[in-house]
């Protein structure tokens, strides 16, 4: 029989792998063959193995477009083997380093292609994934912002969504997350990281600066309302399955996702985790945010209050939205049909990205 943490895991995070390009037959073998959670990584990791076998193959033999579709896929079975697994740190960096090289690999090769960037940030560096679509010119361009213990590893059919309607996409990892995690804590105040998102962005070739977005996940929900709270640059928002206040929703918060919070925020024990968490609240941060922001929700949501979307739609100064999906989970990872698609249409509009949209 499965333990607790194992089944926690896939009742939680299933529906958000395959979401999140995880072949899900990939999946059944997992749920399939293991019993431990202290299994997970390994398991995640031959998968990673075996994708990244074929892409290296491919590239050898010149079949360059099978070949970054298999390490981007590689990357993501790397990283789900590393997501949330705490019990053995050194295996899990082993994952991440592999997920890492595996999408950097595959940037070249992908379509459109993609850049690795590096963003200066207080004396250290941030690292981000830089896609444009095609054409010449300058491009809108929307800020990916992942969420606990995510990285820009997860998040090619995220960026897939707003590639196909002319926007690009820049999927960073930020304080607390993928290949900082180590270095710097997560941190309440993303305006202070988002600024220097924002700076970078601003220099870099096809990337039009007046036309900048921000769109996070989960605690990236928060994130990416803190930028545009913090940032006038910021012309639309997204914020999907963010919390309002994370100290107020701490204890119903699963175990697995407390222990990571802890881990990335950089704490010694559950009770320091705890204070940390108080800090993660857009209390007088929402009506700073006048650019048009919509907000994205499911009810069924085992993390995070639905009413912490209402909240955040209803404080906001500018222009608000709220999409309240019924059925919708955690990210509303079950039903991205709702959500992504229409999306990636309002990112779309509000950057001018559509033709005679400006």
């Amino acid at each position: 029989m499965a333990d607790e943490l194992l089944e926690m895991a896939l009742a939680t995070w299933g529906a958000r792998l395959v979401a999140n390009g995880v072949d899900a037959g990939d999946l059944a073998e997992v749920a399939r063959t293991l019993d431990r959670w202290d299994d997970w990584c390994a398991a995640w990791s031959r998968i990673g193995a075996r994708h990244e076998e074929l892409g290296r193959r491919a590239l050898a033999e010149d079949r360059t477009r099978s070949g970054g579709e298999h390490l981007a896929e590689a990357a993501t079975s790397y990283h789900f083997g590393r997501f949330l697994f705490l019990e053995h740190p050194d295996e899990a960096r082993t994952a991440h380093r592999r997920a890492v090289r595996c999408l950097v690999d595959a940037l070249p090769h992908l379509d459109p292609p993609g850049r690795r960037e590096v963003v200066p940030f207080e004396g250290t560096q941030l690292f981000g994934v830089l896609r444009l679509p095609p054409g010449g010119g300058l491009h809108p361009v929307v800020v990916l912002v992942c969420g606990l213990d995510s990285t820009k590893e997860e998040l090619r059919l995220v960026e897939r969504s707003f590639l196909d309607r002319g926007v690009g996409t820049f999927a960073v990892d930020g304080p607390g997350q993928g290949e900082v995690e180590q270095t710097l804590p997560i941190r309440a105040d993303w305006e202070v990281p988002g600024r220097a998102i924002l700076d970078h962005l601003s220099t870099l070739p096809g990337v039009d600066a007046e036309r900048l977005g921000v769109w996070g996940v989960s605690l990236g929900g928060y994130y990416a309302a803190r930028v545009a709270a913090g940032d006038e640059r910021v012309r639309a928002c997204v914020a999907l399955a963010g919390p309002y206040d994370l100290g107020a929703a701490w204890d119903k918060v699963p175990s697995l996702t407390r222990r990571a919070f802890a881990a990335r925020a950089h704490s010694s024990d559950e009770r320091e985790a705890r204070e940390k968490a108080r800090a993660i609240s857009l209390a007088g941060v929402a009506p700073r945010i006048r650019c048009p922001l919509l907000v994205v929700f499911g009810k069924k949501d085992r993390l995070f209050a639905w009413q912490d979307a209402v909240r955040l739609a209803h404080e906001a100064s500018g222009p608000s939205e709220l999409l309240l999906l019924e059925e919708g989970n955690h990210g509303c990872a079950n039903v991205t049909y709702r959500h992504r698609p229409y999306t990636a249409d309002w990112m779309a509009r509000r950057l001018g990205a559509w033709p005679g949209e400006r």
